[in-house]
């Protein structure tokens, strides 16, 4: 059965967030809040994690995880950003946005689209995230918690512990989440696409104009 933290939102704390960081890096796959919605993750290089949200969220290979970062800067390691584009997530980052932009040489092949060679970049802007990173080092690899059939994401802990108790190893409780899934931009093709709408708004970006992908 999954391990159940409950944190504090705003002041996690460091015992349970070192935690769930060696669960982590132990090759688990856990229950996380975001800004936007309840997440699933693992380490960026665990394929085996990655395969097991997969299997959780339903999804086969074709379906993208996203990298979730700590800050800007860290996107500009996995990412490859022209003026046009870093001045776009700069103004979105943290926030509730998912960002498709060219991947660099140190994303792994098996997470870059095979023929636009992208990859999905966010930042959220969330305290028990943003001490998971710190503590971790790296990247998580990601996933809006949406189970097959559904759509709308997961956002009561207990429910998500009821529903995959036997198939995660954590679940950390840190109350409510928005419950949407975040907007995606895809920043990889000129002019900007957004191909989901959800949590970010996109009038941040100066894109409410533009239609959707």
């Amino acid at each position: 059965m999954a391990q159940y933290f409950q944190v504090h939102p705003e002041n996690p704390q460091p015992r349970l967030v070192r935690q769930a960081a060696a669960l982590l890096r132990a090759g688990g796959v856990i229950a996380y809040p975001t800004d936007s919605s309840y997440a699933l993750g693992c380490q960026i290089g665990d394929a085996a994690a990655a395969a097991r949200i997969r299997r959780i969220r339903g999804v086969d290979e074709t379906h993208f995880l996203t990298l979730v970062l700590r800050d800007l800067s860290a996107i500009g390691h996995f990412a490859r950003l022209d003026n046009w584009q870093f001045k776009m997530v700069r103004q979105a980052t943290p926030g509730r946005f998912t960002f498709v932009l060219p991947a660099t040489r140190e994303v792994p092949r098996r997470l870059k689209h095979p023929r636009r060679s992208t990859v999905g970049v966010r930042v959220p802007d969330h305290a028990v995230t943003q001490a998971l990173l710190a503590e971790l080092g790296e990247p998580l690899l990601s996933s809006t918690l949406i189970l097959p059939g559904q759509v709308e994401p997961l956002n009561d802990a207990e429910k998500i512990r009821d529903e995959l108790g036997r198939v995660i190893d954590l679940v950390i409780d840190a109350g409510a989440c928005p419950a949407e899934p975040t907007t995606v931009v895809d920043l990889a093709t000129e002019p900007p696409v957004i191909v989901r709408m959800g949590a970010g708004d996109p009038s941040r970006l100066g894109l409410a104009r533009l239609g959707s992908g």
